[in-house]
């Protein structure tokens, strides 16, 4: 009888011990499995500001500091130039989204045609009347280059900036102004630089 006893204990515990371990298994696999949902939801939407603060409300610091390091690979960008032209109220804000799907098209990075803007017209606010063109290009004695609105003038000044600067090696500020601005004794690199190096710290 006791033997049988022994035998019915151990058959019970190895019993229970396999349903705890398999419990705890199918619970970390639905975590996972939720985890892996939320994630994917948020990397879908975190395009802004505000589905930042969702995330780091939705997610252990942990993973929040995995998804932050996905949004500044890819999906910062955008709101690092909404960002910047709220901050100096510049018209162009309205065309954030544009200016970054643009530099994307034309396959040169997203601070060139705001950082130039900046240094130039002030993004935009000092630029003669009615022209829309915020970098002052095709601007000189024989008269000015004028847009009918910025949309047009977005696309007229990022493919002049492919056609004439970056296609022919010229990707930096100081080889650009060589030619952009070539009286210059440096100050205009200079300033586009500290914009760009602004917009890439987020100042």
């Amino acid at each position: 009888m006791e033997k049988i006893i022994i035998k019915f204990s151990r058959v019970f515990f190895w019993s229970l011990l396999g349903l705890v371990i398999t419990s705890m298994a199918v619970a970390e696999c639905v975590y996972l499995l939720n985890y892996e949902s939320k994630k994917q939801l948020i990397f879908s939407n975190l395009t802004n500001d505000q589905s930042l603060r969702v995330a780091a409300q939705s997610n252990r610091q942990e993973d929040l500091i995995e998804i932050k390091s996905e949004i500044t690979k890819s999906d910062a960008r955008p709101v690092i130039i909404e960002k910047y032209l709220a901050k100096y109220k510049s018209p162009l804000l309205p065309y954030a989204r544009e200016i970054f799907e643009i530099s994307q098209t034309y396959g040169f990075e997203y601070y060139w045609i705001v950082a130039i803007a900046q240094q130039e017209s002030n993004l935009c606010k000092k630029i003669p009347q009615d022209s829309h063109n915020c970098w002052g290009y095709g601007i000189h004695k024989n008269g000015t280059l004028k847009f009918e609105n910025y949309d047009l003038a977005l696309k007229s000044f990022a493919e002049y900036l492919k056609r004439e600067y970056f296609d022919k090696g010229l990707n930096t500020p100081e080889l650009i102004m060589k030619k952009y601005c070539p009286h210059s004794d440096g100050s205009w690199a200079r300033g586009v630089r500290q914009f760009i190096d602004e917009m890439e710290r987020g100042v």
